[in-house]
């Protein structure tokens, strides 16, 4: 067994000093697992927190690659939120259009201190109004459509725009976990989840980025996407066109 960690007197008080928080994961079908789960295991290693996993109903949630999650709180039951958090995922498409999905967005992310996304739920903040002013990213296929709905778009890992927090494609979610856990108990909090999971990555290629990656994998990637993109890029610009 490994020996414990033991905590320095600026964690142990930034634990019992802070009041309680209260994060909510938006979960639709075809959800991409790894935008909320990797956030989610930070979170659940925050101090005095509260996590919901919400959706519609309490229906059983399938993401894009056939994992199965269960929602604890429904919509309608959701509490106020400190922290909205909005994953990505090919189940986007069906939201973008969703008035109430999107109403329900709205009127929680005009009432939470942080309004947060990994991936392409930025797409589904714009949809809902909660981008406009602000500077945001998401995943680096998707940065033209996002930059569709009027936001100012920034290619980085994550952006922080005063109370708007967003990530970029699927992996940032474990460094945007780590900055919502700094936002909200301090660094000294966030260092000490990221020793506790060993995130210290160390990826057997560069390939990580379109601005690293070579040629032909970049076409490749672009190429299997293609017809995905097409059509997001229909819908949302009919959204905006009624805007």
């Amino acid at each position: 067994m490994p020996p414990a960690i033991i905590e320095n007197k600026e964690v142990m008080n930034s634990r019992e000093n802070h009041p309680s928080i209260s994060i909510g994961i938006v979960l639709f079908p075809n959800v991409t697992q790894l935008d909320f789960t990797g956030p989610y295991e930070v979170f659940t290693k925050l101090p005095n927190t509260h996590l919901h996993l919400l959706a519609e109903t309490l229906e059983p949630i399938r993401s894009d690659r056939g994992l199965t999650f269960l929602p604890d709180t429904t919509f309608a039951q959701s509490p106020p939120l400190d922290v909205l958090f909005v994953p990505g995922g090919p189940g986007i498409d069906a939201k973008l259009e969703d008035r109430e999905f999107l109403d329900f967005l709205k009127t929680q992310g005009e009432k939470a201190r942080y309004v947060t996304s990994v991936c392409t739920g930025s797409l589904l903040l714009a949809a809902a109004g909660l981008l406009q002013g602000y500077r945001a990213t998401t995943h680096w296929l998707s940065l033209d459509l996002l930059e569709l709905f009027g936001v100012k778009v920034v290619e980085q890992r994550v952006v922080i725009d005063r109370d708007r927090i967003t990530g970029g494609g699927v992996t940032s979610g474990i460094d945007f976990g780590l900055v919502i856990a700094a936002e909200l108990f301090g660094e000294a909090i966030a260092q000490s989840i990221q020793l506790g999971i060993e995130y210290n990555p160390q990826p057997p290629f560069n390939s990580g980025s379109p601005h690293t990656a070579p040629d032909a994998v970049i076409n490749n990637v672009k190429a299997a996407s293609q017809n995905r993109h097409d059509t997001r890029q229909k819908i949302i610009q009919k959204i905006v066109a009624q805007l």
